[in-house]
């Protein structure tokens, strides 16, 4: 596979419908899904010393759902996806940062 060939089948892979799904109507209310897509790639084309060719590359990219539009009698709205694991890591930053905090406190008030 060349590199032009490695980048069509990445175009198709990389799409909203692969963290989501397709958007879909149910009981006259349409539901739009978003991801955020981040991604990177790169490739190179070489020449041995002995005189071989060669190619290659690579590609990489995350995906994480951001929400859902909402579609109802003409209306549109905003449904944000959350993410659990991403709160209960802050909670538990702001917790450690607490205690620490108080300890500080503790230790300079004598």
């Amino acid at each position: 596979m060349d590199l032009s060939q490695l980048l069509e089948v990445t175009k198709d892979q990389v799409t909203v419908s692969r963290v989501f799904g397709e958007p879909f109507d149910r009981d006259g209310v349409t539901v739009v899904p978003v991801a955020r897509i981040i991604g990177g790639g790169g490739g190179g084309i070489g020449t041995a010393a002995g005189g071989d060719q060669g190619e290659g590359g690579g590609v990489g990219f995350v995906a994480r759902p951001e929400g859902v539009y909402v579609i109802r009698r003409g209306e549109v709205h905003w449904r944000p996806a959350i993410d659990v694991n991403r709160l209960v890591a802050a909670s538990a930053v702001v917790l450690v940062v607490g205690l620490l905090a108080r300890a500080m406190r503790e230790l300079w008030s004598g």
